[in-house]
């Protein structure tokens, strides 16, 4: 399969339609060289983007604790994932929006007179962690810790706070697992490198307090599920020894959808009835 950069397609580009392998960026960009950069990943299904509009509207937000003003509104966002989706005749996709400070008259770190820039692409892309949503994830524990909110606005989802992910993850995949767990400055349990992670002990749901993290649209829709079945939900503060107590665990994300956990570095967790009910519920309630 030919890489990202050569393939056959369209994607939206500062509001005209490109040839995909027509979507360049000068070397110069300043988000290359200074990770300004925010984006949104969404899942289409059955020709509907998942939440669409929400996740629209908080990559302007992004864009504003970045101190990057989009100059898009959420409805010219909306039209335009529904015109790359249509332009590739995508009903079942993954869809990225990426918005990011270009080339311009500055070229260092302050860039205020460069212009901000998006782009909307569209692909096709099945399970992210392969056949985990079977027999359950195997994941490392990162040597990195998610930042305290007083060093980065970890509100965003901005390109810097994932540099240490692509870190952890290829660490993680040299030692046969699919991602790794992060604590966070604190040392409390923060996240995977993109999804947010779910506990079940007697019954009841724990979740890490999104106080250091990106609360996931994902995250806040299984909470919703859960609570509609009666199902007690502690958003907390969760330390690492209390892994060992915990029965089932899985990560929630708009790539990783709700994907079962079976270990986290030496702690193992079972496949169970709840982890499958919450599994088969979301991928229902996507395509309703």
């Amino acid at each position: 399969m030919s890489g990202y950069e050569d393939r056959d397609g369209k994607i939206w580009m500062d509001g005209k339609m490109v040839d995909w392998r027509d979507a360049q960026v000068h070397v110069l960009t300043h988000a290359l060289h200074y990770a300004s950069s925010v984006f949104e990943g969404e899942r289409c299904y059955d020709g509907k983007v998942f939440l669409s509009r929400k996740h629209s509207e908080r990559l302007l937000k992004s864009g504003e604790m970045m101190d990057m003003p989009i100059p898009y509104s959420v409805d010219e966002i909306e039209a335009a994932k529904r015109a790359v989706l249509d332009a590739n005749g995508l009903t079942n996709a993954y869809v990225r929006v990426v918005a990011w400070r270009g080339a311009g008259e500055d070229m260092g770190v302050s860039a205020a007179r460069n212009p901000v820039r998006m782009a909307v692409t569209a692909w096709e892309w099945g399970d992210y962690y392969g056949d985990a949503k079977m027999k359950g994830a195997k994941l490392d524990v990162a040597k990195w810790k998610r930042p305290s909110p007083e060093t980065i606005p970890t509100a965003a989802k901005a390109a810097g706070l994932y540099m240490i992910c692509t870190m952890s993850k290829h660490a993680a995949e040299a030692k046969g697992c699919s991602d790794a767990l992060f604590m966070d400055y604190r040392g409390y349990v923060a996240e995977a490198t993109g999804a947010n992670v779910f506990f079940v002990k007697d019954g009841e749901v724990h979740t890490p307090l999104p106080d250091a993290i990106l609360n996931g649209l994902t995250r806040q829709t299984v909470i919703g599920m859960l609570k509609e079945r009666g199902i007690t939900v502690h958003e907390r503060h969760i330390l690492p020894e209390e892994l060992e107590g915990f029965e089932q665990c899985w990560l929630t994300g708009s790539a990783a959808e709700v994907t079962p956990v079976g270990q986290i570095g030496d702690w193992h967790f079972e496949v169970g009835a709840l982890t499958r009910e919450i599994a088969e519920a979301y991928e229902k309630l996507v395509r309703a």
